[in-house]
């Protein structure tokens, strides 16, 4: 019997955009264009600098792959630009959440990166995002509970395995290579959730694309990595399952479902940590159907899943960063400013006095019946205490408005899109680029896309 490593590695090079269903590619172009617009706004942070000045200087003359800073336009080496422009895509907490991660945010910066620096086209970049896309969803279904709980961050840890893929199949490896580009990755994968609510989060996810792109690179020109080591004893599946209820021996599905139709992507409308969203949807629902004014608020109790809690851990967050990770401060700010977009995750609306009051007033509970198997709890609640002693609640919330069971439509992304690129490119451009996205398949290069200013 073929072993797993092998057999992910001859899944991901032979993944061929004709194989991919229609929604596969659909999903996957929507990635790339919330991906984009999400890394574009997220340039100009304080931790997307200080990565972009300590580690990637300007390209040398020396030849070697080169890729562009978004959406600066400056060229620097390729795993240089796939850093600063990871960090960028995820420091916002604003891209989208598939696979207990964050999908895109690996793989849109390690395909890009690698498309432009060899001159790869839009199918193939397509591809590469599916067979990515992929691999992850088949290495988390074989790790035994949320990794999360275990401290460790899935998508560093499972992103740079699947950005090896992405980067791997852009590179055109046969099986053989891809295997040990795999391998490489699987020794680079770390990243903690103790770290969630700093800069190094987003540095997580920059080093998880560039980790990816380093082992397809280093595979490429003869590197070479154990055959075996996702189904190892001691491998990648057992590291990080836990040991022994980890799923090393079972082989690929030979009629396997397609996990990106199956899961897809749920793409955010606010920009902090998912495991907010259902409770900032219900609770905006609560304020504006009742009239509720801040005033009028005695309490607001959220109850969601005992995973939700660990990850939102700063109850009086200080900084925009801080209160990306705080129920207290989503419900706060849904409360009182009745949204919670770009304009509220700034150090000065967090510290507001009126939010800092509101934040002892949240109180959160743990749902007795979490989903099996899953990240987050089955539904989320949200009940409001006015000071009259009514209380107004409402009800199971299962999905977020944008989740892959309620999808924003096809002007509603475009709005995000054209929000978060702003006035950084020309209006031509923001509309060149987003069509660009949405037909993906069909462009010649990144360069099409006009994604860097000159």
């Amino acid at each position: 019997m073929t072993e797993l490593t092998q057999q992910l590695a001859e899944f991901a090079a032979g993944m061929a955009l004709q194989a991919i269903p229609e929604e596969g590619r659909r999903i996957a172009k929507t990635g790339f264009a919330d991906t984009a617009a999400v890394m574009i706004a997220g340039a100009g942070e304080p931790a997307v600098g200080i990565v972009a000045r300590e580690l990637a200087g300007p390209a040398t003359n020396g030849g070697g792959e080169t890729a562009s800073l978004l959406p600066r336009g400056g060229m620097r080496a390729a795993e240089a630009a796939v850093l600063v422009n990871g960090v960028a895509a995820h420091v916002l907490d604003y891209d989208d959440v598939a696979l207990d991660g964050h999908p895109s945010a690996v793989l849109v910066p390690a395909i890009l990166a690698q498309a432009e620096a060899t001159g790869a086209n839009g199918a193939e970049m397509v591809a590469a995002y599916v067979a990515g896309y992929e691999v992850w969803a088949e290495l988390l279904a074989r790790v035994p509970g949320p990794m999360h709980t275990k401290g460790w961050h899935p998508t560093a840890v499972l992103g740079t395995v699947a950005a090896a893929a992405a980067c791997g199949r852009l590179r055109r490896l046969d099986a053989g290579r891809m295997a040990h580009a795999l391998s490489l990755a699987a020794s680079m994968a770390a990243g903690l959730v103790a770290n969630f609510g700093t800069m190094t989060k987003s540095f997580q996810v920059g080093r998880a694309a560039q980790s990816g792109l380093t082992a397809a690179k280093l595979a490429a020109a003869g590197f070479t990595a154990s055959p075996d080591a996702f189904e190892h004893a001691a491998g990648f599946v057992t590291a990080f399952g836990k040991g022994e209820k980890a799923e090393r021996p079972r082989p690929l599905d030979s009629n396997r479902t397609w996990q990106i139709v199956r899961q897809g992507l749920n793409v955010k409308r606010y920009p902090l940590c998912y495991a907010t969203h259902r409770a900032i949807d219900a609770a905006i629902d609560l304020v504006e159907k009742h009239q509720v004014r801040p005033g009028d608020i005695e309490k607001i109790n959220v109850a969601t899943g005992t995973t939700q809690m660990l990850m939102l851990r700063n109850h009086r967050p200080q900084t925009g960063l801080e209160a990306k990770f705080s129920m207290e401060f989503a419900m706060a700010s849904a409360a009182i400013a009745r949204r919670v977009g770009l304009g509220e995750l700034t150090d000065g609306f967090v510290r507001r006095p009126e939010i800092q009051a509101m934040l002892p007033n949240v109180t959160t509970a743990a749902i007795r019946d979490p989903g099996v198997g899953d990240t987050f709890a089955p539904f989320d609640e949200v009940s409001i205490t006015l000071k009259t002693g009514r209380n107004i609640e409402s009800g199971r919330i299962e999905h977020a408005l944008g989740s892959h069971a309620k999808p924003m439509s096809a002007s509603q992304l475009r709005a995000k899109f054209e929000d978060c690129v702003g006035d950084a490119f020309p209006a031509a451009d923001r509309a060149q680029a987003f069509e660009g996205f949405m037909a993906l398949e069909k462009i010649p290069s990144v360069a099409a896309l006009k994604l860097a200013r000159a």
